[in-house]
């Protein structure tokens, strides 16, 4: 059974639900569609290091790439930003487009909008194509480029604006009094537990694998790549069997399955996915290639392409977000990942314990050193204990492995 059927329903009135749990350098938000059975929409934010989408900056030209078809420009805190040729001020007037230089020059100084997250190691894109609102804040708003004029809406927020009428639940007095102000009462529950239950922990862990069990025992495997990121379904014991309808049942499940992990995960670019069989079996493609459209049709950034000369099945998704697998690591999470998961379990073992004495967390050195740098979330993490939390990096602990104990004698205990 998966750990969607499991998770208890929630009780939102049959609307959808947002659930926002907060920890110390983290918080994770999961959209879950009516009565709160399936997860829809997944992010993780960062608040040191937001991701920047919408922020809107005073920036500056600093090179011209007319073979790129754009300019790099800079952004607050020393980001280099791009701005394609296409999202330069005035270039959606209609009529013939002028030259980039007689567009942008390199020094100018210019308000823009982050309208897409660095990722893939490039840095994040951004539009000079503004409101008008936005270009009266940055008319009136006196300050040297670069700088951040306007910082974007908290993903919590953001999400509850996009799904107006979804009740948002959080475990975070401060994020709940904030949200109360910006949504009104009436859509904000502050928990007296975690935001997240078992169930859905479970099923957010198999979002930052490769893995995704399907029924009838195949498997969805997803592999990221930077020029693409290929899925497979493995059929598992249903392959080599004789019941046609077992793998059509597996396919049709993997389409779905498919949707939404491309979803969840953030996904982006280019997405080739081989179905079970296929290739071979030209004359049952097009009933499942429609399952497929109609099942990418929930996401506005997806559209299926159709199926390539192998028999894969062609997607494209837009870039916006960063892509899940970069925010947590991959193939394994990331040190900080870990560490951040690290710190979430030394406030439930605080909670659970009660006794009042001072904590320590033994981990592998580099998950120390990530924590360590990561700014805030041992001072959250402090605050929330009442005291501070010691740190003993460990290189017989291997990542994913930290152990929670009481502070002083030999560390042992």
């Amino acid at each position: 059974m998966s750990a969607r059927a499991q998770r208890p329903a929630a009780g939102t009135g049959g609307g959808a639900l947002i659930r926002v749990s907060a920890g110390p350098g983290e918080r994770r938000i999961a959209v879950l569609g009516a009565g709160g059975a399936t997860l829809l929409d997944y992010e993780v934010e960062r608040p040191a290091r937001p991701e920047g989408i919408g922020d809107l900056h005073r920036a500056r030209v600093v090179a011209l790439a007319p073979a790129m078809g754009g300019a790099f420009v800079e952004l607050a805190g020393g980001e280099t930003g791009f701005l394609p040729e296409a999202e330069a001020a005035g270039a959606a007037q209609p009529g013939p487009r002028p030259p980039l230089r007689r567009v942008l020059r390199e020094g100018q100084v210019l308000a823009v909008r982050v309208i897409r997250a660095a990722q893939g190691g490039k840095g994040p894109r951004v539009t000079a194509q503004l409101t008008e609102e936005e270009a009266a804040l940055a008319a009136a708003v006196a300050a040297p480029a670069p700088a951040l004029l306007r910082r974007a809406p908290e993903a919590a927020l953001r999400l509850a604006l996009v799904h107006s009428r979804a009740v948002v639940e959080t475990d975070d007095a401060a994020l709940a009094a904030r949200l109360r102000g910006a949504l009104g009462p009436a859509r904000v529950r502050l928990l007296s537990g975690p935001a997240f239950d078992e169930a859905l922990e479970a099923e957010i862990e198999t979002l930052s694998g490769p893995e995704v069990p399907l029924p009838g025992g195949g498997r969805l495997l997803i592999h990221p790549t930077p020029a693409l990121v290929a899925m497979d379904v493995d059929a598992g014991s249903a392959a080599g069997a004789r019941d046609r309808r077992a793998q059509e049942a597996l396919n049709q499940a993997a389409v779905e399955e498919a949707a939404r992990q491309i979803r969840l995960r953030r996904l982006g670019g280019a997405i080739f996915l081989d179905l079970a069989g296929l290739a071979a079996r030209r004359g049952r493609r097009g009933p499942l290639l429609e399952r497929l459209r109609a099942a990418l049709a929930a996401d506005p950034l997806a559209r299926l392409v159709g199926l390539t000369g192998l028999g894969f099945a062609e997607i494209v998704r837009t870039r916006v977000h960063a892509p899940l697998h970069e925010v947590l690591g991959w193939p394994e999470p990331s040190p900080l990942t870990r560490g951040l998961a690290a710190l979430r379990r030394v406030l439930r073992e605080a909670a659970a314990r009660r006794s009042g004495r001072p904590l320590a967390l033994r981990a592998a050195p580099a998950v120390v050193a990530a924590l360590r740098a990561w700014p805030g979330a041992l001072d959250e993490c402090a605050a929330a204990l009442g005291q501070g939390l010691e740190l003993r990096a460990d290189p017989t602990i291997s990542p994913g492995a930290e152990v929670v104990e009481e502070a002083g004698g030999d560390g042992r205990g």
